[in-house]
């Protein structure tokens, strides 16, 4: 078999493995979000999400942390990302609550977070977010070649829409096209990591608040 060969079974073997695992996974994160906030099922579920996404992304191929133009692995501008990209869905936010559907799809959502004990969800939603880059900006972007960015964003959005929340359908559409330039940008996954984990980490401390339900005054 010549390298040319090689290279098309190992492109297809890739093939199949991102399919199957996207499948899987969105089916997982469905279920996930079905649950009853805080409960076992939740976070059974969640961390088989997690364990889908990484166990798929790992089993595609070799993954790459990339370097910046400087050959420096990207550390202190992707956190710096992470942190601009909270401030400006901070303040959609602002604007989402006034909206029913979407502040009900929002609060849906941080009900998880209320329900649940603090380190417990902080680490399930770290963990999750982390798996995500792996799978869609790791395996996903390799397998679709020069189409990378716009099928890898396509996958993430799919993947979410499992949730049935609009909210979450409408973020993962921005930082999925976010995180993708960062893979893009960079060559490699730790990047758009870092990002993803510095704005899960923000949204999860700052934004359940806005989202409570506050007393009526008389």
């Amino acid at each position: 078999m010549g390298v040319e060969q090689v290279g098309e079974a190992d492109a297809a073997r890739r093939r199949r493995v991102v399919g199957v695992t996207a499948v899987v996974g969105a089916g997982v994160l469905g279920a996930s979000l079905s649950t009853r906030p805080g409960s076992s099922a939740f976070y059974a579920l969640t961390g088989a999400t997690a364990l889908t996404w990484t166990a798929g992304g790992l089993a595609a191929g070799p993954l790459h942390r990339g370097r910046t133009l400087s050959h420096h692995r990207p550390i202190v501008g992707p956190v710096l990302t992470g942190v601009g990209a909270f401030g400006a869905f901070y303040a959609a936010a602002l604007v989402a609550r006034r909206i029913p559907l979407l502040n009900q799809a929002i609060a849906s959502v941080f009900r998880y977070a209320d329900k649940g004990a603090d380190g417990l969800v902080l680490a399930t939603t770290l963990v999750n977010g982390a798996a995500e880059e792996l799978f869609f900006r790791g395996a996903v972007y390799d397998a679709a070649g020069s189409r990378a960015v716009p099928v890898s964003t396509a996958a993430y959005v799919l993947a979410t829409s499992a949730t049935r929340n609009p909210a979450l359908v409408l973020a993962s559409v921005v930082m999925g096209v976010l995180f993708a330039a960062q893979r893009r940008s960079t060559g490699g996954i730790q990047a758009p990591l870092l990002t993803h984990l510095t704005w899960s980490a923000l949204m999860l401390r700052f934004l359940p608040p806005l989202f409570r339900k506050r007393p009526r005054t008389r």
